[in-house]
């Protein structure tokens, strides 16, 4: 990473700290050597005092990891310092996402503390056995995802133990997975969601506006939680009618891409009445004034003797709206930000819900 030419400005700059560059964009990078490669780490800042802070965190982190690589082919490495390392190269990698990392890290520590003895265990001692007998003591607690992600990590840490020629055989291969119950989705109708809007917005719930406005948006969008909360007013055109999903600005939406999505007439007519109530707002402010509303929401379906519905569950609802309105499942799939052409769409939403499915089997007719 050197200059790109003479003439210009230089894209990276010396600091005086040894190890901490700066790019010409302002932003601070940590330069690191690892088995005699340079490795590049940004640091997230155009701040120097808090670069030279994340450098000495960056470096300690740095040397730990060749700590642990180096011990890595040792014979009685433990499962314990096998996962730290697996969980150092999770960290490292830039196509994986903070929240990824920290999910990672929670199965982690489950598996841990439902098996004490596992840290300290060396990864050679390990046998089927003793995995098939916590698996199933484990099987037993949690969802079906959650287990069968805990016992994917498992497998993970010993293979890596593999490929430093620790062990030659991974004990975990031989443990079965739970089967994966397809959520069944509670939605309210049409009906019930409108009497729920107006609850959130009824004195007696104290008139929680913002709320109300968000929960709105979500349902009209079909956005993510993450998503929506950063929405600025100027990702909303209301002359092309399309909304810009930007999501974290770091790390950007789910799948990493920036999408636009069509403003439906509802959200049309909720973004505009948000708007005429704070027309003087920047550009660049955030549209929603809160980023979660479950309390409300929860309290306002009580009201109205409703199903509970969660911030996730506004966007099953918008997706179902739009099927039965006769939107196509992949145009709603790239509305959802899926990169799949449908096909986690078709499994979730090719159901019809019940009303509209006995309205659409009276149109069915073999008449001749």
């Amino acid at each position: 990473m050197n200059a790109t030419s003479t003439s210009g400005p230089k894209t990276w700059e010396k600091t005086r700290l040894q190890n901490l560059v700066r790019h010409k964009s302002g932003g601070y990078y940590a330069r690191l050597f690892l088995n005699g490669k340079e490795v590049w780490k940004t640091l997230k800042t155009k701040h120097f005092s808090v670069a030279e802070a994340r450098l000495a965190e960056a470096q300690q982190e740095h040397r730990k990891r060749r700590s642990l690589e180096q011990s890595a082919s040792s014979a009685k490495m433990t499962f314990g310092q096998c996962a730290e390392l697996h969980m150092q190269y999770l960290a490292v990698k830039v196509s994986i996402k903070r929240r990824t990392r920290a999910y990672w890290a929670e199965i982690l520590a489950a598996i841990l503390k439902s098996w004490p003895e596992l840290e300290n265990t060396e990864i050679r001692k390990l046998t089927k056995l003793a995995c098939r007998k916590w698996a199933a003591g484990y099987a037993k607690n949690g969802s079906a995802t959650r287990y069968n992600n805990s016992i994917a990590l498992l497998r993970h840490v010993i293979d890596l133990a593999i490929e430093n020629g620790v062990v030659f055989a991974n004990v975990a291969n031989d443990l079965e997975k739970k089967p994966v119950k397809a959520k069944q989705l509670e939605l309210p109708t049409l009906e019930q969601f409108n009497a729920f809007l107006a609850a959130m917005r009824a004195p007696k719930m104290g008139r929680c506006v913002h709320s109300a406005d968000f929960a709105e948006g979500l349902a009209y969008t079909g956005c993510r939680l993450s998503e929506a909360g950063r929405i600025e007013w100027i990702d909303l055109n209301f002359a092309t009618k399309e909304i810009r999903i930007k999501g974290d600005p770091e790390e950007g939406t789910k799948n990493g891409e920036i999408r636009f999505i069509p403003m439906i007439p509802a959200a049309k007519a909720l973004f505009e009445k948000m708007r005429a109530s704070r027309p003087d707002e920047p550009m660049g402010s955030p549209v929603f004034r809160v980023r979660e509303c479950q309390k409300t929401m929860t309290r306002a379906a009580n009201v109205v003797r409703m199903v509970r519905i969660t911030h996730h569950d506004l966007r099953h609802f918008f997706a179902t709206v739009c099927i039965e309105s006769g939107v196509d499942i992949p145009t709603v799939s790239r509305w959802l930000g899926h990169k799949d052409g449908g096909v986690l769409a078709m499994k979730t939403y090719g159901h019809l819900r019940r009303e509209h499915s006995q309205a659409a089997a009276k149109k069915v007719s073999f008449a001749a």
